[in-house]
Parts: structure tokens; sequence; C-alpha cells
């Protein structure tokens, strides 16, 4: 039986609070304070349940609940100081299965996980969907929705950097530091046209599938919140 909860606070007297509590409660509790390292995580084991806070450095707990409901079902209470009504209905709107609002219990919290627990007991917690993105550095195969990929090996490691950080923000000359190495002399809007390529190539076998997003005077992103968008020229 999974009882691995996944705690995503930045406060850190609050996040030892909650993991001493749940840890007597009987489960296993693991906390991370960033957002960035919330997927990474949750792809390599999948927890039972996620606590997460809706303020984060790096990334925030809404933009975190999209990109784990396009792949998982796994059950998230969300945690926020902002009371508004309009940021629960937000929360639970995204796929949230519940919310607590600070200053809470350590116990209500507790009771909360195994009240959720119970209501989703007997889902699958990963979605029988086929994944979003599949890559493989070995063999430079990508797949999007189970379609595969005719890229050439700079679109493949652009493909690559950016899914394996997603949201955040790169310019060009970061993109051009990461597929050039031997710091070749390039125009930077080679990435443009490469990200074009890239696009393009993407929207030839998922027409409806957008996850490369240009960020005006800034760069590129990969994000799959929005996903399921039209490509944007």
């Amino acid at each position: 039986m999974n009882d691995f909860i996944l705690i995503v606070e930045d406060e850190p007297k609050l996040a030892k609070l909650l993991t001493n509590y749940l840890l007597q409660a009987g489960f296993e509790a693991q906390c991370l304070e960033n957002g960035l390292n919330v997927l990474p995580l949750v792809h390599e084991r999948m927890p039972a349940l996620i606590l997460l806070d809706l303020m984060l450095p790096g990334r925030n707990g809404v933009d975190i609940c999209k990109d784990i409901r396009a792949f998982s079902t796994v059950p998230i209470i969300m945690v926020t100081a902002r009371v508004e009504e309009i940021d629960r209905l937000l929360g639970l709107e995204l796929g949230a299965d519940d919310y607590i609002c600070k200053p809470f219990s350590p116990r209500e919290v507790v009771a909360r996980v195994k009240a959720v627990l119970r209501r989703t007991a007997g889902q699958e917690p990963l979605s029988t969907a086929t994944p979003l993105l599949q890559l493989d550095e070995g063999r430079l195969l990508a797949t999007i929705r189970g379609c595969q990929l005719e890229l050439t090996v700079v679109e493949f490691k652009l493909l690559e950097f950016l899914s394996a950080n997603p949201g955040r923000i790169f310019g060009r000359n970061q993109l051009m530091d990461h597929i050039y190495p031997d710091q070749r002399i390039v125009s930077d809007r080679t990435i443009d046209s490469h990200i074009k390529n890239l696009r393009k190539k993407i929207a030839g076998v998922s027409p409806d599938t957008d996850i490369i997003h240009s960020v005006y005077g800034v760069g590129y992103k990969y994000d799959v919140a929005l996903a399921d968008t039209k490509p944007s020229a």
C-alpha cells in the first residue's frame, strides 16, 4: 500500500510540523519547498497524495496542479493563505480534490488527508491515457500522444531541454549554449527557426497540442498547462 505523502511547502517550520504529524499518523512524508522540483519527483515516485501550497518559489501551485493533471489523478489538497472564494474555486476547478486554508491545525490536515485517501481509494493514480510526451534519448526518438516525431538532432535536444524544465523561460542565448556546447558562431535567430520547425512537426501529428510557447522579448518555455490549445504562429 502506498502511504507516501508529498508536502510542497516553502515555510520550513510549517513543513517540518506537517511532516512530523504525518509520520506519527503512520505515513511516509517528504517535503519540497521549490515548485520547480515537484514534477521530477512525482514522475520518479508517484505519491499517494500531494499537499500543495498555492504560493511557492519557482512555480506556483496552480501551474503545478495543471501539469500533474495532464498525466495523473493523484489526490491533491491545495493549501493556501489566500482565502478569497475565487482562489478556493480555482483550486478545485483545476482538479484538486480538496483545499485547506492557513492557519490550520496539523491534526486537521492529517484528518483531511485520511478523508481524501478514503474517498479516492481504488482509483488508479496514473492515467491510462497515452502520455503527452515521451523521449528516448538513446534513440533520439520523440512521440506526442503516441505519434512519432521526425526530429533532427538539434530539434530533439531543444525539446528534451525545454521539457526537462517545465514552465521555465529560456532566452535564445541560453538555448544556443545548450544546443551548441562547442561555442560555434550561429545567429540567435537560428533558435527561432528550430523552434518554428519543432512546433510545425508537433502540430503535424497533433494539431491541437501546443507545448512550446514564446514569451515576447524573453524567449521560450515548455508548458503542458496549455497543451490543448491551438498552436500559435
